[in-house]
């Protein structure tokens, strides 16, 4: 089959790690800008431009967070001597790029913090969204797996091009001091307004369960932080839409 061809979602993609979660994104690195839109815009936070870099990673330039660009050349270095024939197709379409997640209007992308990058293969891009993916992504996820990067396929709506440094990785690099003085991490596990995953879902369906009016599309949007807050407050808990250990274990989630 060509690099190009197109296959369903292998199974058991991403075992290990869990996208980027947005409380952990902000607390350990701020928000890159006071404003996004659908559109690309610079970063502002001063403090996270300074920690923005651009090189060369092997087959193109990227401009990304300077940790995620390091992370990037050992993926690509052993793309290159693992699977040849997709190195020699691979592209980037963009890496740091701050804009909301396309079709959101809370959900930052993790492109925001230069944190996640988009590839094509001989210049084609894969469509998001049908649930099918190229067959050379499908052969370089499992390597970028095992460097802790998660793959946009295992997104609620499939976005097989995406792959972003982990919620693990983050959490490892900031453990490292990389980050400079940062925050205290939220709790592993910590779900909150515009969050994307299986986690998210499952969230949903907990919710809907008891009551709650919920689509679990797997999307923290607004009625998920709503339908939070109201179990919250019925259950003597902190109203902050935040889905942190009380919470989880008052669901048994």
């Amino acid at each position: 089959m060509a690099i190009t061809d197109l296959i369903s979602i292998p199974n058991n993609i991403n075992p290990g790690v869990s996208p980027a979660r947005q409380l952990t994104m902000k607390t350990l690195l701020g928000i890159p800008r006071g404003n996004f839109n659908q559109d690309c815009q610079p970063v502002t936070n001063l403090v996270l431009k300074n920690l923005v870099t651009t090189d060369d990673v092997g087959p193109f330039k990227v401009t990304g967070l300077g940790p995620a660009v390091e992370s990037l050349k050992q993926v690509i270095a052993d793309i290159r001597t693992e699977e040849p024939e997709v190195f020699a197709g691979l592209g980037s379409s963009g890496m740091l790029c701050a804009r909301f997640v396309r079709g959101s209007h809370v959900s930052i992308s993790n492109h925001s913090w230069g944190t996640a990058i988009d590839l094509n293969l001989n210049g084609n891009l894969d469509e998001r969204g049908n649930n099918k993916v190229q067959v050379g992504l499908s052969r370089i996820a499992p390597i970028f797996n095992r460097h802790n990067w998660f793959w946009g396929a295992g997104f609620p709506t499939e976005d097989g091009m995406h792959f972003e440094l982990s919620d693990e990785k983050i959490r490892e690099l900031h453990d490292s001091g990389i980050f400079g003085s940062t925050g205290t991490p939220p709790p592993e596990g910590t779900l909150s307004l515009g969050d994307r995953g299986q986690a998210v879902k499952r969230l949903q369906e907990k919710l809907t369960a008891l009551g709650a009016n919920l689509t679990p599309d797997g999307v923290f949007g607004p009625a998920t932080h709503a339908a939070v807050v109201a179990f919250q407050a019925k259950n003597g808990l902190t109203p902050d839409g935040v889905v942190g250990p009380r919470t989880r274990q008052a669901l048994g989630i």
